[in-house]
């Protein structure tokens, strides 16, 4: 079988990225020994950490940052856009000079839930767990997890769940 992806020139690889089929890559940043699921889209200007997984069908925009040992689940969409609009108030088609990107940034030893949507102007907090299917819709605190539509706060983890107590050595 032979091997479809996308990866454009000004895309910057680390060391040991494993990647899948059926990919998208542009002008983003992928950290050492990350891997990357099929069907999976990195738009430009996004930054990927190392030792990182990002499992199949995720759409990572522009303006997100995702750092070191992050979990990112199936289907996992990230939006850039508090109110997109197709045209501008005069009829015409939009181009990226009508809007400004707005960031997302995912902390260290986060992980999030298959299916799950993270909207703009977030913050996961590290070593935070975002339940599946949530909507992220405000910063999630460190060490919290949290579920639902709008994600909320269900418990804070013990400091023994943490990524930093169970990989003290990374």
């Amino acid at each position: 079988m032979s091997r479809i992806n996308c990866i454009a020139d000004n895309v910057k690889l680390g060391e040991n990225v494993r990647l899948s089929t059926f990919i998208n890559l542009y002008g983003c940043e992928i950290g050492d020994d990350t891997k990357i699921g099929a069907f999976v889209e990195v738009q430009k200007n996004a930054k990927v950490g190392r030792s990182c997984k990002i499992s199949s069908h995720t759409f990572i925009c522009e303006g997100v940052t995702i750092e070191d040992h992050v979990f990112i689940g199936h289907g996992v969409m990230f939006t850039n856009d508090t109110y997109p609009r197709a045209t501008s108030a005069d009829g015409r088609l939009q181009t990226e000079a009508d809007w400004k990107v707005e960031r997302i940034v995912v902390k260290r030893g986060a992980s999030i839930g298959t299916g799950a949507t993270i909207l703009p102007n977030t913050c996961i907090g590290e070593n935070a767990i975002v339940g599946a299917g949530s909507v992220v819709t405000k910063d999630v605190p460190a060490n919290a997890i949290v579920a639902g539509n709008p994600a909320k706060v269900l418990r804070y983890l013990e400091p023994s769940e943490t990524f930093s107590a169970v990989n003290s050595n990374v």
